[in-house]
């Protein structure tokens, strides 16, 4: 993994200061701490900060091709490069490494932007095309890595894989976008394409930017399709079969590496699968990492010592007991953005402890989100059902009944979901257990404070093509969540510890497959990724199979109740936050107050306010 960043001034005669990029660069070092690289090129300069992963001795960034017109500086792996090279070598081109990073200028030399369409990997990247005086951007297809950019027109267009970078510029304002903090009180982190700061702007997922004569456009390049009702489908024993040999290979081609390679492994059937097949396909013993934590509810050390145990694996076990006061702050400072999923924390840990055995990586994320492990994936096919008998009862009716009933209640919130749209429904599964619409009218300062919050969710619900419920759900997840939290957290938490993290169950041919399997395939009369389970039911254990989802869940009420208590309260109920006046200071006391005479549940919610306060103090006052 690596980090990248660059300047492109709109005149032609406006060089770039190479001082300022460096420092831009140099922000990013715990993403890159094997080396650095700067490229000039009169008005456009671009940096990279390199972890050392392929070639070790050649591979450094920026490269070019053979007569130096065009040049890359690229953060990511490429998967299939082996497979690539020997078509590009019969179409005359010469390679002076071994990196997967050539690969990108010569198929750029062939294709153009349409380059992205041949590479099997997680990357972003950024060519610059000299004669036409063009800088292209690209992100793999679910985001595993990011690229963030602030444009200008008529003055410059600026980008780096992370927000710090974009800021050390010099040229960037911190002016926070008050409707990306709307979004991360209601979704624990910013989603869609904005950021916090106004005037900087992530690429989205599966997208190209290209710009070029001082103008700038974004295309999408991929998408999941899904079968038209009535088409045929196979036999069972079909998709499972196909589905072994695409996750086999899928994971074969992530065990490529010059520097040690091992799993992370929580003993969920996610990570289990994978470290399963990677040490069929390895002749040594497989290095898995696994945390945990002192409180027994939120250990699974037992399960992930007896699969590495069962298949043959180097355990490497870690019982963390976290300065967890010292540990959010840090954490606060990686993220660049406010982001409260507390899962945070231990994906740091185990990042951390990876890191002391191996360079490289692989993990089970992306299981839950394309292969139904959410009881919402559930709640969603339910509500379908439901709608269908409902939609004689007036909306107004419903929402009636669901104010009336109690928090908590159970069936209340699905009540309250068959008042709305499908689409705005979908979205409320994501943000009603933190603060919703009723719990935003008491906590902002300006009560004529509105948002459409929920706006990046409905588009894309609305986007997907699939007419069962349960795919639409996925892709929701897919495109949502997925992309905009559980591969925000890991990247920024292994890069903290300048670890590459590498995710089998995520590769694009992977998820093209499943986008075809029917629903009954991936949940099967309340039985969750139905087909992984069938998949490896000869290799794991029954009752890791069938073992409650646990997740890495944190016990954050035990904190904000112990060790951060008076942290927590000097934060939300400070100066600092009551001058600001953006949110109405005697709601959170009462908030707070509650909360530790244990009369309601608002432990999350005080979370997302103490994160927010830390990204304040840390970002805006401390600037």
């Amino acid at each position: 993994m690596c980090g990248i960043c660059g300047w492109l001034n709109f005149d032609p005669g406006l060089t770039v200061d190479e001082t300022v990029l460096g420092r831009m660069n140099n922000t990013m070092t715990h993403r890159g701490p094997d080396g650095d690289g700067i490229y000039q090129d009169g008005n456009f300069a671009m940096a990279h900060r390199r972890l050392s992963i392929i070639d070790l001795d050649a591979g450094r960034q920026p490269l070019s091709n053979e007569d130096g017109t065009v040049w890359v500086s690229f953060n990511g792996e490429i998967y299939n490069y082996l497979e690539l090279i020997p078509t590009l070598k019969r179409k005359g081109h010469h390679f002076r490494t071994n990196s997967d990073t050539e690969v990108l200028v010569h198929l750029y030399e062939e294709k153009g932007e349409r380059l992205v369409e041949d590479l099997r990997g997680m990357f972003a990247f950024a060519i610059w095309d000299s004669r036409r005086r063009r800088l292209i951007l690209a992100r793999d297809r679910v985001g595993k890595k990011p690229i963030y950019y602030a444009y200008v027109p008529g003055k410059y267009f600026i980008f780096g894989s992370e927000i710090k970078a974009l800021l050390a510029s010099g040229a960037i304002e911190r002016k926070v976008d008050y409707h990306a903090l709307d979004h991360y009180l209601s979704f624990l982190y910013v989603p869609g394409n904005a950021s916090i700061f106004q005037g900087i702007a992530k690429l989205p997922a599966a997208h190209v930017l290209v710009c070029e004569n001082g103008g700038v456009r974004t295309q999408r390049y991929w998408d999941l399709h899904y079968p038209e009702p009535g088409e045929k489908e196979v036999s069972e024993a079909e998709y499972t079969n196909r589905f072994q040999e695409i996750l086999q290979e899928s994971v074969r081609i992530r065990m490529r590496s010059d520097v040690p390679l091992g799993a992370f492994l929580s003993g969920g059937i996610d990570s289990s699968s994978v470290v399963s097949v990677m040490q069929d396909l390895s002749p040594q013993p497989v290095e898995t990492v696994s945390v945990g934590f002192a409180e027994d509810a939120y250990n699974e050390l037992p399960y992930a010592k007896e699969i590495s145990t069962r298949f043959g694996c180097h355990y490497n076990e870690f019982i963390v007991k976290p300065d967890i006061q010292g540990i959010i702050t840090q954490l606060v400072r990686y993220f660049d953005e406010p982001f409260a999923d507390s899962s945070a924390v231990p994906t740091y840990y185990v990042s951390k402890a990876a890191r002391e055995k191996v360079t490289v990586a692989l993990s089970g994320d992306g299981g839950d989100e394309t292969m139904a492990g959410y009881s919402r994936h559930a709640l969603d096919v339910l509500e379908h059902t439901l709608r269908k008998v409902s939609r004689f009862l007036p909306p107004a009716l419903l929402r009636r009944l669901y104010h009336a009933l109690p928090e908590g209640t159970r069936g209340r919130n699905t009540i309250g979901n068959l008042a709305e749209r499908p689409d705005e429904a979908a979205a409320r599964k994501h943000y009603n257990l933190l603060f919703n619409r009723e719990l935003k009218n008491q906590l902002y300062s300006d009560k004529n404070t509105q948002y459409d919050f929920s706006e990046n969710f409905r588009n894309v619900y609305n986007h997907c093509t699939a007419t069962d419920p349960l795919n639409r759900s996925l892709y929701l997840d897919i495109w949502t969540y997925l992309i905009d939290d559980i591969l925000v957290k890991v990247d920024r938490m292994s890069m903290a510890n300048s670890l590459e993290v590498r995710a089998p169950l995520l590769d694009h041919k992977l998820l093209e497959f499943l986008a075809t399997v029917p629903p009954k395939y991936k949940r099967n009369n309340g039985v969750t990724k139905y087909l992984l389970k069938q998949v490896v039911a000869q290799k794991l254990p029954q009752h890791i199979l069938t073992r409650k989802k646990q997740g890495f869940r944190m016990p954050i009420e035990v904190w904000l109740r112990g060790d951060l208590k008076e942290f927590a309260e000097d934060m939300i109920l400070g100066r600092p936050l009551r001058e600001r006046g953006i949110f109405s200071i005697q709601f959170i006391e009462s908030m707070w107050h509650d909360f530790l005479a244990g009369k309601r549940d608002y432990a999350h919610h005080i979370w997302q306010l103490l994160i927010l306060e830390i990204w304040y103090r840390e970002y805006i006052d401390n600037a």
